[in-house]
């Protein structure tokens, strides 16, 4: 049996990096170049078509003003 990535937590997790990136007024694209990556890069983690690691959150949070603590603090309040 296969296992899905797209769980109900990792949905979760998808719409909070959306929300915390509209919440900064930035398209994808303006935050694409805070980070140094191509826009490629927020629309694929924001469709869990790729997975982020805690640096690249990290350096999400930071890009968007908020710290890794109340990104975290907002990821368990919206926890299934």
């Amino acid at each position: 049996m296969e296992k899905s990535i797209f769980t109900s937590a990792q949905e979760n997790l998808q719409e909070l990096l959306r929300q915390i990136r509209l919440g900064a007024g930035l398209r994808q694209s303006d935050l694409a170049e805070k980070l140094g990556q191509p826009q490629s890069f927020v629309s694929k983690y924001e469709s869990g078509e790729r997975r982020l690691d805690l640096l690249e959150v990290r350096q999400i949070c930071h890009a968007v003003g908020i710290s890794l603590g109340e990104f975290v603090d907002r990821l368990e309040k919206s926890r299934p």
